[in-house]
């Protein structure tokens, strides 16, 4: 059984709750098992909690969570091109997918609620694809 961990963004903790939720079912059906969850504290975070957990030897993969809403300003464009580009070169350097299950950067409040659900399954059916 491949094991993958989960890293959730905290800033919006209630609705990232209910996607980690939807990926610990997922994963159970895909056959995966989490073998450890951590949440930080925003989108900014991510990358470094990635890279500690993807160092594990018994991880095969990631999916991160989280939500970068529509600012006033483009700081949260810049902030989600930033922590893609982390995230890539992680998968490339460890060699072990990472399920991108963000929603934005730009997202409006209207935008969050549905594609929360579909967002967290896809990011883990990514992850168990590439493990298959």
């Amino acid at each position: 059984m491949n094991r993958i961990v989960l890293v959730c963004g905290s800033y919006h903790r209630e609705a990232v709750e209910r996607m980690a939720t939807t990926v610990r079912d997922r994963a159970g059906e895909l056959g995966l098992e989490i073998a450890a969850e951590r949440w930080v504290p925003g989108a900014l975070e991510c990358p470094l909690a990635l890279q500690q957990m993807l160092g594990r030897d018994d991880v095969d993969g990631a999916v991160l969570l989280g939500i970068i809403e529509r600012g006033e300003t483009q700081h949260g464009l810049a902030m989600g091109q930033a922590v893609v580009q982390a995230v890539l070169n992680l998968q490339l350097a460890t060699g072990k997918p990472v399920g991108m299950g963000v929603i934005g950067p730009s997202a409006e409040p209207q935008h969050i609620e549905p594609r929360l659900l579909p967002y967290a399954c896809k990011a883990v059916e990514a992850v168990a694809e590439m493990l298959s």
